[in-house]
């Protein structure tokens, strides 16, 4: 059997890019580092690449990227690092990830640090465990409501009221396919609350979860002649949110149930799992929703009408509150916040039937947020094409892709690109987005499907109205993009120093370095001794020393650069290092200066929360940020885990041994 050095697990809502994002991150971050990895995903079709006993059994430490149930209780033991999805998308978060994994084994005073960390994490991550046992039941929901959603837009392609066996196109096909999209619908509820049960206390949960949403849908029956409960009456359902209180609910009383049955023998545990937690949580749940169900009604109703009263203020308020969502994390919590919002809007809309205020209202507001969601990746295909000159190769090939991605609803794949340049691209990727969701509502576009892109245009009202909406916002995006792109290519040209036609050869050498490995780190770059008040002091203290030594012609655009990879996440690592790395056209050649400061950079933030001693700074040719770079800094990577090479770096006051340990660790 293989074993692995570290094992991964990683998972998203809707398990169509997030998930496999982190695990290629994950993998090539193993690999710069020597080390073997299988990564499981937990993706829509199912799991994938599943673990086995064994493999987790021969692991050396544990991954796990997600932000829904992966069955992280089968890694209990293991050294483990466990975070929401968006932490491993690039390379280097999913490096970082791995090496807190590792670091959490072994050496004492890390296990102690991570202790602590972990304590600190838990305690604000409770949000988190709550988005988690939540996305859960959506990942689960989503797919009956996209069935049921295209489903029953397909039925209205033979006319609106085609299901109607009174009216005059009426057809019977179309009835029938009304019928199977109603009923995916209306199990769109009881299966969120499910699988929020589910997450939590794991399959016992099911059942309440089940009678909780079904509740959900339908409230407290009410006699009308009596006005009393009555089991052939009628209720007020409380839909989407009553579901999710009720999938809370289920799942928390199983965990209590487990503590009160906890001292029943082992020998009846198939009594606890087939009666007692069944019959004790269905009742307990079922008779809190019951109870529950006037108040959860209102505050129901209270929230469609503040929607409603959104939508009444004009659709430019509306459509930038969608826009803005959307576009802000594309596919994180505040996407999925909008996206939520809508297919329950829309999953109304659809119950109430063609023709009403509410079908209207959510088959809009659902208009409005595909738009935007379609918006980000197109306006990065925009972007390749117009300035293609002002982008590298990698982000071209990615951009064109996303022409694919977009069309068919997939936000995610403008990730990479905001991340490069959080400001501005983020602000540019909400405005686009914003223009289209403004336009769609605007335009009066209805779409009664919930996903799909424009493969579901032939069902939705005014599709060229929508196509024209996403459009104009997507060149406006990328109009600002290239231009972005554009003013940043043109600084950097201006930073980078004109070479002499007699120094072509030189150019060359910048590729690969021809010194030694043993000369690589110069000790007339090592510098120890000093007092930092701040990163940012030390940071800069570094990009002048780089122009000073040749290394660079422009230290602005050196510490830009640098602050533009600390913004993206800290290079704070553990015990007093840290691995800052600037990649930018004003730097000349490959190297790295080593600054010391003995009483510790404060307000740098590291994993273990302790000052930066050592800052072994990176500096990269914008030309080699996919082949030096990577290379010289999974080489200190795989230093900083040698205790004996922190111990000597850490403790010698002599540039000279520094820069000869550092140089050894680059060979």
């Amino acid at each position: 059997m293989a074993k692995f050095d570290i094992i991964a697990a990683t998972g998203c809502p809707t398990g169509i890019a997030h998930t496999f994002m982190a695990k290629e991150a994950l993998e090539k971050a193993a690999a710069e580092r020597g080390l073997t990895i299988k990564v499981e995903t937990h993706g829509q079709v199912g799991v994938e690449n599943e673990l086995t006993k064994g493999e987790i059994a021969g692991a050396k430490a544990v991954v796990v990227a997600a932000d829904k149930d992966v069955q992280a209780e089968r890694f209990a033991g293991k050294p483990m690092v466990s975070v929401g999805v968006s932490k491993a998308l690039s390379v280097e978060a999913a490096g970082k990830l791995i090496d807190r994994a590792l670091a959490a084994k072994g050496d004492d005073t890390v296990a102690a640090a991570a202790d602590v960390e972990d304590e600190v994490e838990e305690k604000e991550s409770i949000g988190h465990v709550i988005y988690k046992h939540l996305m859960n039941g959506v990942s689960h929901m989503l797919v009956f409501v996209v069935a049921g959603g295209v489903l029953t837009a397909i039925s209205f392609l033979w006319g609106i009221t085609s299901f109607d066996s009174t009216a005059a196109d009426y057809n019977s096909f179309a009835a029938m396919l009304k019928i199977i999209g109603g009923i995916a619908m209306n199990l769109m509820v009881p299966v969120l609350s499910a699988y929020i049960a589910e997450s939590i206390g794991k399959r016992p949960a099911l059942v309440p979860g089940f009678v909780a949403g079904m509740i959900a849908i339908q409230g407290l029956p009410v006699n009308a002649d009596t006005g009393m409960i009555d089991a052939g009456g009628s209720g007020v359902g409380f839909g989407f949110l009553g579901g999710i209180v009720g999938g809370f609910l289920a799942g928390y009383v199983i965990l209590l149930l487990e503590k009160v049955f906890s001292k029943i023998p082992a020998s009846l545990n198939g009594l606890k799992a087939i009666f007692l937690y069944p019959l004790c949580s269905t009742a307990i749940v079922g008779l809190v929703m019951l109870g529950i169900s006037g108040p959860m009604a209102a505050i129901n109703q209270g929230m469609m009408d503040f929607l409603q009263s959104l939508g009444n203020s004009g659709p430019v308020i509306l459509g930038l509150a969608i826009g803005c969502m959307c576009a802000f994390d594309m596919g994180g919590p505040v996407n999925k916040a909008a996206y939520a919002t809508g297919t329950f809007l829309l999953g109304t809309a659809l119950e109430a039937g063609v023709g009403t205020e509410t079908y209207n209202f959510g088959t809009n507001f659902m208009a409005a947020v595909s738009a935007a969601c379609i918006v980000p990746p197109l306006i990065t295909t925009f972007a390749v094409v117009v300035g293609k000159k002002y982008f590298s190769q990698e982000d071209h090939d990615a951009g064109i892709v996303n022409l694919i991605l977009g069309c068919t609803h997939i936000t995610e794949g403008a990730i990479p690109f905001m991340t490069k340049n959080i400001w501005p691209v983020m602000p540019i990727m909400m405005l686009g987005s914003s223009i289209a969701s403004i336009l769609t509502i605007f335009f009066n576009v209805h779409d009664p499907a919930p996903h799909g892109g424009f493969l579901v245009l032939p069902v939705v009202e005014n599709g060229p109205q929508w196509v024209l909406a996403i459009l104009i916002g997507a060149v406006v995006g990328g109009i600002l993009f290239v231009a972005f792109k554009k003013y940043d290519f043109e600084k950097n040209q201006k930073a980078a120093p004109a070479a002499k036609p007699t120094e072509a050869p030189k150019a060359a050498a910048v590729e690969a370095p021809k010194a030694e490995a043993s000369d690589f780190v110069k000790v007339e770059n090592v510098f120890v001794a000093e007092d930092f008040a701040s990163r940012d002091e030390a940071l800069s203290f570094v990009s002048n020393q780089a122009v000073k030594a040749g290394i660079a012609g422009d230290a602005d655009a050196v510490m830009n650069a640098f602050l533009a990879r600390e913004a993206e996440g800290t290079t704070g690592m553990m015990e007093g290092f840290a691995i800052p790395h600037a990649k930018s056209d004003a730097i000349t050649e490959a190297a790295v200066i080593v600054v010391k400061d003995d009483s510790g950079v404060t307000g740098w933030d590291t994993m273990d929360g302790a000052p930066v001693n050592v800052a072994i700074a990176l500096l990269i040719p914008g030309a080699q940020a996919g082949t030096t770079h990577l290379k010289i800094l999974s080489k200190v990577a795989e230093a900083l885990m040698d205790e004996d090479f922190r111990a000597t770096v850490k403790g010698s006051t002599d540039a000279a041994e520094i820069a000869k340990t550092i140089n050894a660790r680059l060979v």
